[in-house]
C-alpha cells in the first residue's frame, strides 16, 4: 500500500494556529505532510526561512508525519522533486478563494498531474493571518491563542 503524502505551502512567517489547524487536519486524510516553507527574497520577511522552518518543527512538536522542507522556484517543480501530486491549502475566507483558485489551475497547467484541494480553515481561527500576527505583535499587542507557544516566546523576545 503507497504512502499518501501531500504538500502545504506557504511563506509561514510567523506559522500561526491557523496554520497548525491545517496540518492537524491534513494529517487526518494524509499519511504524511511536506510543509514548505518558501524562499521568497522579494518578501520582507520578519524571519528567516531558517528561523520559519525551526518554528514549524516546533511548533508540530516532533511529529514524524511532518517534514518541514523550503523550496524556491515554481510549486510544481518541488512537488514532482519530491515525488507528490497533492497540494494542500488553507483558506480563511471567499476573498482567499480567488487569488487560490487562479494558482490551483496555472500549477494544473504547468502539470496535469498536481491536484491542488482546498480546506476551509476552522471557525477558530479564520481572521488570522501571519501579516496580522506580525503587525500586531510589533505594536505590543497580544497574540496569545493566534500562534503556537514557541512561536510566541520568539514574537516577545523580538519585540521587547
Amino acid at each position: 500500500m503507497s504512502t499518501r503524502i501531500a504538500l502545504y505551502p506557504g511563506s509561514f512567517d510567523p506559522p500561526t494556529n491557523g496554520h497548525l489547524s491545517i496540518i492537524q487536519r491534513g494529517l487526518k486524510m494524509f499519511d504524511g505532510l511536506i510543509v514548505a516553507v518558501l524562499k521568497n527574497p522579494a518578501k520582507d520577511a520578519l524571519f528567516s526561512v531558517d528561523e520559519r522552518v525551526e518554528l514549524l518543527r516546533g511548533a508540530v512538536d516532533g511529529d514524524q508525519r511532518v517534514q518541514v522542507k523550503t523550496f524556491s522556484g515554481l510549486l510544481v517543480k518541488f512537488a514532482e522533486e519530491q515525488g507528490v501530486n497533492t497540494v494542500l491549502r488553507g483558506l480563511r475566507a471567499v476573498s482567499d478563494f480567488e487569488y487560490e483558485f487562479q494558482m490551483a489551475n496555472m500549477n494544473r497547467k504547468l502539470d496535469l498531474g498536481i491536484e491542488t484541494l482546498f480546506m476551509m480553515t476552522g471557525e477558530d481561527y479564520f481572521y488570522i493571518s501571519s501579516r496580522f500576527v506580525r503587525d500586531v505583535a510589533r505594536l505590543g499587542g497580544d497574540v496569545t491563542g493566534l500562534v503556537p507557544p514557541n512561536v510566541l516566546a520568539v514574537l516577545k523576545k523580538r519585540f521587547k
